[in-house]
């Protein structure tokens, strides 16, 4: 092995060893599964933070590995934990059992809310102050947690991913919510799809409406519109107290955009 690939061999390694339990080797590790997690330097007292959920297939070090994402939420100061979904029965990669329908062999919720928990005795996080977002499944998933259970994060920041079919009917109460996707997206299409009989993505624009209805929105009509580089936002701001609802659409396809890290950071820093 050259010089060069022996120095870029171990700065791979060291960079996934920091990505692992902050300084400690290996995944931290709770009953029912394990995740990642990365602290800011420099910063002290109760740390805010941001949990990632991967998609189908992927794994938590691997969005730890996503270093311009992971690099911006910590210089802004928050700690970023990416928890492991389960592992999937063909051996690639790993999932979650986001879909209400099937049969479950981890409630997702109660382990994500474990992880967090967990994270603020070891690393002194701020509970009160964490993001919860997904990519895909990931999306999907970060969507059920905030149906069922809306003050299990501060917020919740969905992409590429929401309900499938059947929709809820209802959610639990009102959410501080910011959906992004793509209108090219032919993955997660926002008018949904059928991926085999009976396992159906759903619409996206319904799934809005019963954001809506969850957080006492009276209108279906946003009562704010505006562009910010490639995206539209709309905003819905005459609702509950508390609650927050905004729906970003960009041209792209199935990805997290540019600059969807900066945006999501900005708006949970904006929620009162």
């Amino acid at each position: 092995m050259t010089t060069k690939a022996s120095t870029l061999a171990l700065v791979l390694m060291a960079g996934a060893a920091s990505a692992d339990c902050a300084a400690d080797s290996g995944p931290c590790t709770i009953p029912g599964g394990t995740y990642h997690i990365v602290l800011p330097d420099g910063v002290t007292g109760p740390i805010p933070a941001i949990l990632l959920l991967h998609g189908y297939g992927g794994e938590g070090l691997g969005t730890i590995r996503n270093k311009p994402m992971v690099s911006l939420m910590l210089g802004r100061g928050y700690a970023v934990i990416a928890p492991d979904g389960q592992p999937r029965d063909d051996g690639e990669g790993r999932s979650w059992d986001f879909h209400p329908d099937r049969p479950a062999t981890r409630d997702e919720t109660a382990f994500l809310t474990a992880v967090a928990d967990d994270a603020t005795a070891r690393f002194g996080l701020q509970r009160d102050r964490m993001l919860l977002a997904g990519f895909s499944i990931g999306g999907s998933m970060t969507s059920y947690v905030a149906c069922a259970k809306p003050k299990a994060f501060a917020a919740y920041a969905p992409v590429a991913g929401s309900f499938w079919r059947p929709h809820p009917r209802a959610c639990a109460g009102p959410v501080r919510l910011f959906h992004t996707h793509g209108k090219a997206d032919r993955t997660v299409p926002l008018e949904g799809r059928e991926i085999m009989p009976g396992f159906v993505q759903g619409n996206v624009f319904e799934a809005m409406g019963i954001w809506r209805a969850a957080n006492g929105c009276p209108s279906p009509d946003p009562q704010g519109t505006r562009s910010l580089g490639i995206y539209k936002i709309e905003e819905w701001t005459r609702c509950a107290p508390d609650a927050s609802l905004s729906f970003a659409l960009h041209d792209g396809g199935h990805s997290i955009p540019k600059g969807w890290a900066q945006m999501a950071v900005d708006w949970f820093e904006a929620l009162p």
